[in-house]
């Protein structure tokens, strides 16, 4: 098990796969420094590319950058490196959220090999899907990828699913009547008009979806009222499939967890042919959180409401060149 030469087309091609993760608003909230002397690939969560309103405790941004580890862990084992992760090891450095080594056993992560072709396949989809219900042993292969992460995966009744719809279309009143809440989320998106953010980052407009066409979308509409014109309408689906992600605990190590754990359960679904979609407006509000979790579940918190169907899905949305998130030590 020796040091790993970490040579600079190889850091790149690996952080190239592990920025395909998703992340709030794709706000991309990841830094990466790659330590050539000793083999190791540190993570670090950017506090600037946050959002103070919407997420003040951090735990989007660690789940975001969870995700992207866990996509750097796939991008290793495809590349026949046996990744070893330890999250938070600063305790000087709360920023400092994973040192990834590249010396560990033979078998460390080898089946995450697997999943590397969905890396590219996976997009977040905000269009309708079909009312085709998901087989029981897709949905049992999902859950067993959470666990393999440490966190659970609930797929709740239909009545809790009503609760937590209607929590969505609560947080979306909520939303409307904060005005710094719409700012936010107007930062992020990108639809061509004068003095936007970098079309590198953020909600291109080609990704909003259609709008809701008679009652409140399973999905966040980006799209402000006349910032797209001639968007279209449809229908979507009445009782969306949805599934909770959570853990027992409400700490950064867990969220990171759970960043991780979200990315494999998307990635195996978008092997399974499965269109999915990420719901935390809920969980976004203190007085709504607590709502989303299935008190006949085991699951302490909830972080993630998945959103899973057959459908289209969706369109590559754009990612920082990897010049602006690695930098060599």
């Amino acid at each position: 098990m020796s040091t790993t030469h970490l040579t600079r087309p190889l850091v790149t091609s690996l952080i190239e796969d592990a920025v395909t993760a998703p992340s709030m608003h794709n706000a991309q909230p990841w830094k990466f420094v790659a330590r050539t002397d000793t083999g190791v690939i540190e993570l670090h969560g950017d506090p600037s590319r946050g959002m103070p309103r919407e997420d003040p405790n951090h735990r989007a941004l660690h789940l975001g950058c969870g995700a992207a580890l866990f996509g750097l862990r796939v991008a290793a084992a495809h590349r026949a490196l046996h990744p070893v992760v330890q999250l938070l090891p600063s305790l000087a450095d709360p920023w400092h959220l994973a040192d990834v080594r590249f010396d560990g056993p033979d078998d460390a992560d080898s089946e995450l090999d697997t999943l590397h072709p969905a890396l590219a396949r996976r997009h977040t989809s905000r269009f309708p899907f079909t009312e085709e219900e998901i087989p029981s042993e897709v949905i049992d292969e999902l859950r067993a990828a959470a666990l393999l992460e440490g966190c659970r995966l609930v797929v709740p009744g239909a009545w809790h699913t009503d609760t937590v719809m209607d929590l969505v279309h609560a947080s979306e009143l909520f939303e409307a009547a904060d005005e710094a809440v719409r700012a936010e989320i107007a930062a992020w998106t990108r639809t061509g008009a004068a003095g936007e953010g970098p079309a590198t980052e953020g909600i291109p407009s080609y990704a909003f979806g259609p709008r809701q066409y008679d009652v409140t979308a399973p999905v966040r509409d980006f799209g402000a009222p006349g910032r797209v014109p001639g968007r279209v309408s449809a229908r979507f689906e009445k009782r969306p499939q949805i599934a909770l992600l959570g853990t027992l605990a409400d700490t950064p190590k867990e969220w990171l967890k759970a960043g991780q754990a979200m990315q494999r359960v998307l990635l195996q679904a978008t092997l399974d042919g499965l269109a999915t979609s990420l719901m935390s407006q809920p969980l976004e509000w203190p007085e709504l959180r607590s709502g989303a979790r299935d008190p006949g579940s085991t699951i302490g918190f909830v972080h993630m409401v998945i959103r899973l169907g057959y459908g289209p899905q969706g369109q590559t949305t754009p990612r920082r060149p990897v010049s602006e998130v690695l930098t060599f030590a």
